[in-house]
């Protein structure tokens, strides 16, 4: 239930990044469109791009580990035996789990100092709130580690029947 309900969230944030990522192309078109003919650029839009690129990151982050699309390298575990394989791919999936827990927990006290302060991004004529890039940062680590934590499970469960595991849960 667990598994299935973290695929649906994280196809439903791959959407939203992918809608996200569709909007700032009309941003950039318009910016520059407006710098080039009416020598009038969209203000803001360097903090808006810049902001929405993490957003995208971290939103997709979960997906790209479920999915297979994190870099896996296996010139050389392609030769071992399944066990060890698994083995491997689960340590892997706990060196995730780590890295992703780190910045999902030193992220927590900057997005709720962002939220609880006001803090807002940029100057002059646009400025855009850190909350939620931050939360996004933090939301985003978090789905990331319980992907790699499920992806741990799955591999323990192969190394321990044998059984070879195919590295992506969502059919791609």
């Amino acid at each position: 239930m667990v598994d299935r309900g973290l695929e649906v969230i994280s196809r439903v944030l791959l959407v939203l990044a992918a809608l996200l990522a569709f909007f700032l192309c009309f941003v950039v078109v318009g910016d520059v469109t407006g710098r080039v003919v009416f020598n009038s650029p969209i203000k803001g839009t360097p903090e808006i791009v810049s902001y929405s690129i993490v957003v995208i990151c971290y939103l997709q982050a979960a997906y790209a580990i479920r999915s297979g699309g994190m870099i896996n390298t296996d010139a050389i575990t392609t030769y071992l035996p399944v066990r060890v394989q698994n083995l491997l791919g689960a340590f892997g999936a706990l060196l995730g789990i780590i890295l992703f827990g780190i910045i999902c927990w030193g992220g927590i006290d900057g997005a709720a100092h962002a939220w609880t302060s006001g803090e807002f991004e940029g100057e002059g004529a646009l400025r855009i709130p850190a909350w939620p890039a931050r939360f996004a940062i933090v939301g985003g680590t978090a789905l990331a580690a319980m992907s790699y934590f499920l992806m741990m499970l799955r591999h323990l469960d192969a190394a321990r029947t044998g059984a070879p595991l195919v590295s992506s849960s969502s059919g791609h």
